[in-house]
């Protein structure tokens, strides 16, 4: 009599097939599953039983907007209700609304994180932190905004915010000098006037004083 030989093919799987099931059918609800047919650690996460720490995060995150919203409402009601011509809205509604804004996003935020929403993780910026520190742009940058600190009492808003737009951009490589100066300028000018008719802010005119 010939040794049996071992089954190829489709037949060894078919075989395999039905000894993992007759294996499924013996064992009882409550017995655990063997370590081999335990998911890992990845598909755990990926099914939704893995760790819940973020979730916890985020409704802590939630419950910070709804306080802060809270706080926002009460400390508006505090305050008196004075209304004129000028300011018809009064200086209430708007850190009502902001309140109120910061309580429906905290609501909004939770509903989402307990249906499951949850945020991408944002991806890394490509810096090479091997490049060294530009200190000549941070020192450029900086005598700006000195310069326009210094000047701006004396020669006013117009003349020192232009010296300050325009070293800005060189600093951050503009070479258009001109062009440079004359946008400057202008945003000098539209600032001075914005704060000016817009929020009812005088901004120091200095030597243009009665020419603005």
């Amino acid at each position: 009599m010939s040794e049996q030989e071992p089954v190829h093919g489709h037949g060894a799987s078919r075989e395999g097939d039905r000894t993992s099931v007759r294996a499924d059918e013996r064992r009882s609800p409550d017995e655990p599953p063997s370590p081999d047919e335990r998911p890992s650690p990845d598909e755990r996460t990926s099914l939704g039983d893995g760790p819940r720490s973020g979730d916890r995060a985020q409704y802590g995150v939630c419950a910070f907007l709804a306080l802060l919203g809270a706080l926002v409402i009460v400390d508006a009601l505090s305050i008196t209700p004075l209304t004129s011509s000028n300011d018809p809205i009064g200086p209430r509604s708007v850190p009502v609304l902001l309140g109120v804004a910061l309580l429906v996003v905290a609501v909004v935020y939770g509903v989402d994180v307990a249906r499951g929403g949850r945020g991408e993780p944002e991806a890394g910026e490509d810096v090479d932190l091997s490049t060294a520190m530009d200190w000549r742009t941070v020192l450029l940058l900086a005598g700006a905004f000195a310069a326009n600190a210094v000047l701006i009492e004396p020669l006013g808003w117009v003349i020192s915010g232009t010296v300050m737009f325009w070293g800005a951009a060189f600093a951050l490589g503009n070479r258009h000098h001109v062009r440079g100066l004359m946008i400057a300028v202008v945003l000098s000018l539209v600032t001075f006037y914005v704060f000016a008719i817009g929020l009812g802010v005088n901004l120091p005119a200095g030597v243009l004083q009665g020419i603005l």
